[in-house]
């Protein structure tokens, strides 16, 4: 059901089982065998880390209407006369440091692979071969558009779509529906669609949550002063314009800790990656990290619960910016608790989502 040949963006699976209908004439197109198909949708990456790759990345991550709100008249001559000459450079070397080499890509193009193979297997298990599962990336390749197409080739008429941000913001889920709805518009025979809302508070996720955080800690000799949870940060104003990420970032940290069976003084919300002049989300982890450390907290752990992959934010921002920060403040033990990845408790939780979105589409 998971098939390596539909990872290249645009390919084609050359097997598409083709339906034998008699009414059909013969000089008819062939027909596939009807399937339902769940789109998983990560935020993307470079196809590289060399200038040009980065450069289109960048582009096409930092047009998005939904990520950068200015006006395009003020923001796109700033952004391709002076961001886009300079930042290809410093992310270029961000993602050299910890690039797959091996695979030729970067680790969240590596774990999405992973995570699509266990979701399919999961649902091949549940539905044998009636559901077919692939992924695509909001900005670089695959594309959205290119695996929508791929999977009207192959009879798809029904077709859930599942951004992979357990918190809803308007510049992750929002922009990955967007695209999702666009890549629609170009198909002559337009498939019945679902998206799968946010799961921040979701038990089964909460529980893989919860797990992470005790195998973390039953390894450690001594345990953390406390736990940082650092969520990717977004303007300020977008929580005063009704965006919910902020809500269900900070739910999400109380029932971790609810399931913990933990003090509110053992665990902290924060949130990171800010850009641009204007206030964001707070506390800044980097700047929450120094503080922890400078009031005495000279062991702690940070894990990163918006994020179900690992990627740029987690292995080079939390594991080496946000680390550094720590310890020139006077940290001594900085753990980080990856993300949930392709664990089997992650896989899931995100199976479970699958399926009860999937109901009245096929039992």
């Amino acid at each position: 059901m998971f098939d390596d040949k539909l990872m290249q963006d645009g390919a084609l699976a050359k097997d598409t089982p083709q339906m034998s209908n008699p009414h059909l004439p013969a000089d008819h197109p062939p027909v596939a065998n009807e399937k339902i198909g769940v789109l998983i949708a990560n935020l993307g990456t470079p196809d590289g880390y060399d200038y040009w790759s980065m450069r289109r990345y960048l582009n096409e991550f930092l047009s998005d209407r939904r990520v950068i709100d200015y006006s395009p008249w003020i923001w796109q001559p700033l952004l391709q006369a002076v961001i886009l000459t300079k930042r290809p450079f410093s992310s270029g070397a961000a993602y050299k440091s910890i690039w797959n080499e091996e695979q030729g890509e970067s680790p969240l193009m590596t774990i999405t692979k992973a995570q699509t193979k266990k979701i399919s297997e999961a649902m091949a298990e549940r539905y044998g071969d009636d559901v077919i599962v692939d992924f695509c990336m909001r900005y670089g390749n695959p594309s959205t558009r290119s695996k929508v197409r791929i999977m009207a080739e192959r009879g798809c008429r029904k077709i859930l779509f599942f951004p992979l941000y357990p918190q809803y913001a308007g510049a992750t889920t929002a922009t990955a529906n967007d695209e999702f709805f666009r890549s629609l518009i170009t198909e002559k025979w337009q498939p019945p669609v679902r998206t799968v809302p946010s799961y921040f508070d979701r038990p089964s996720y909460i529980d893989a949550l919860a797990q992470s955080v005790e195998r973390a800690y039953g390894v450690m000799e001594t345990k953390p002063d406390i736990l940082v949870c650092s969520y990717h940060g977004v303007p300020q104003r977008y929580l005063m314009e009704g965006d919910p990420y902020h809500c269900q970032c900070q739910k999400t940290t109380r029932l971790l800790r609810e399931r913990l069976g933990w003090d509110k003084s053992e665990i902290v919300t924060t949130f990171q990656s800010r850009f641009g002049p204007e206030e964001w989300l707070q506390p800044y982890t980097v700047e929450e990290v120094a503080r922890l450390a400078e009031g005495g907290k000279k062991r702690i752990a940070v894990i990163a619960p918006a994020f179900s992959a690992d990627c740029i934010e987690t292995l080079e921002e939390i594991n080496e910016e946000i680390r550094e920060s720590f310890e020139e403040a006077g940290g001594e033990n900085f753990t980080y608790i990856p993300c949930l990845n392709d664990d089997d408790a992650h896989i899931a939780a995100l199976s479970e989502a699958i399926s009860d979105n999937l109901k009245g589409w096929i039992e």
